[in-house]
């Protein structure tokens, strides 16, 4: 299992759950190069421990353990998965 950055995100990129990850799974952060062009935050799924410390972090309710993924964001499951394989 993984944790999912939905749509909510799109066009905040609040980086409260950058700072709370322990293993610096999300990117791209604010000083990293495409921070800018990128559409929302993402979680690298072979990176991301499972912890849930980044869930009660997003200001805008964003983030959903795979599990737990509302059926009306499930295509965020891939579309986060995706931005690790360019």
């Amino acid at each position: 299992m993984t944790y999912i950055i939905t749509e909510p995100c799109i066009g905040t990129k609040d980086t409260a759950c950058v700072d709370v990850c322990p293993v610096d799974c999300i990117h791209p952060k604010s000083d990293e190069d495409g921070f800018d062009e990128a559409e929302q935050l993402y979680i690298d799924p072979d990176e991301c421990i499972d912890c849930g410390a980044c869930v009660p972090a997003c200001p805008v309710e964003a983030i959903f353990a795979e599990e737990d993924l509302p059926d009306q964001w499930s295509e965020y499951l891939e579309i986060n998965a995706n931005w690790y394989q360019k």
